[in-house]
C-alpha cells in the first residue's frame, strides 16, 4: 500500500488558494512523490469560498479526498478552517491564519460569525495558528499572506527549504520575489 498525504486548501477567493495550490503540488512533484491536485470547488470569486486538494505519495490515482481523510488542513482564514474539519483524520492538523472575514450572511445581518473558532479547533486536531497578515506586512505585504502560511505548513514536512525556495523562484513574479521570499521564511520560522 503507498503512503498518501491528503492536504485540503481552504479559504476565500482573492486570498491565493488556486496559486498555494500550484506551489505546493510543484514542490511535492520536484520532491519526487506522484501528486494529484483538484480543481476549484466552491465559487472562486473574490469573497466565495475556495476548496482544493493536492494528495501525494507513492502512487496517488485520484485528487479527491473524502470525509475524515486529510492529514492536513492550510486554511487561510478561520471560518473556512473550521467548515473543513469534518475532512480531517483524527491526529491531524491545521494549519490557519487567524484572520476573520466576514461572509455574506454575516454582512447582510442574517447570522453572527462564529466565536472562538481557533478554541474550538483546537479541541478537534493539532492546531498552527498564525497572524499571517500582520506577518505578510512585515515582510511587506499583506498580499503574502498566503506565503506566510505556505512556509508554516513546509517546514512541517520532510520536504527540503531548498526545494520549497526553487519553487518559489520559479512561479513569483521577480518584482515581487523577495517580499514572498521573506515571508515565506517568515513563515518557516513560526513556532
Amino acid at each position: 500500500m503507498s503512503n498518501i498525504t491528503n492536504i485540503i486548501a481552504a479559504g476565500l477567493g482573492g486570498q491565493g488558494v488556486l496559486k498555494i495550490t500550484d506551489i505546493l503540488a510543484e514542490v511535492v512533484f520536484r520532491a519526487g512523490y506522484d501528486v494529484k491536485k483538484s480543481e476549484v470547488h466552491g465559487m472562486s470569486q473574490r469573497g466565495g469560498s475556495v476548496t482544493t486538494y493536492v494528495k501525494y505519495g507513492d502512487k496517488v490515482w485520484s485528487p479527491i479526498i473524502g470525509e475524515g481523510e486529510a492529514d492536513i488542513i492550510l486554511a487561510f482564514e478561520q471560518l473556512e478552517a473550521y467548515r473543513a474539519l469534518p475532512y480531517l483524520k483524527k491526529g491531524g492538523v491545521v494549519v490557519t491564519g487567524t484572520q476573520c472575514i466576514d461572509p455574506m450572511p454575516v454582512i447582510t445581518g442574517a447570522a453572527k460569525y462564529p466565536e472562538n473558532l481557533c478554541e474550538k479547533i483546537a479541541a478537534q486536531a493539532d492546531l498552527i495558528s498564525a497572524d499571517a497578515i500582520a506577518m505578510a506586512k512585515e515582510a511587506g505585504t499583506i498580499k503574502a499572506a498566503n506565503v506566510v502560511l505556505i512556509g508554516i505548513l513546509a517546514h512541517r514536512t520532510n520536504i527540503p527549504y531548498e526545494t520549497w525556495v526553487e519553487v518559489l523562484k520559479t512561479t513569483v513574479p521577480p518584482k515581487f520575489l523577495d517580499v514572498n521570499l521573506k515571508a515565506f521564511d517568515m513563515g518557516w520560522n513560526h513556532n
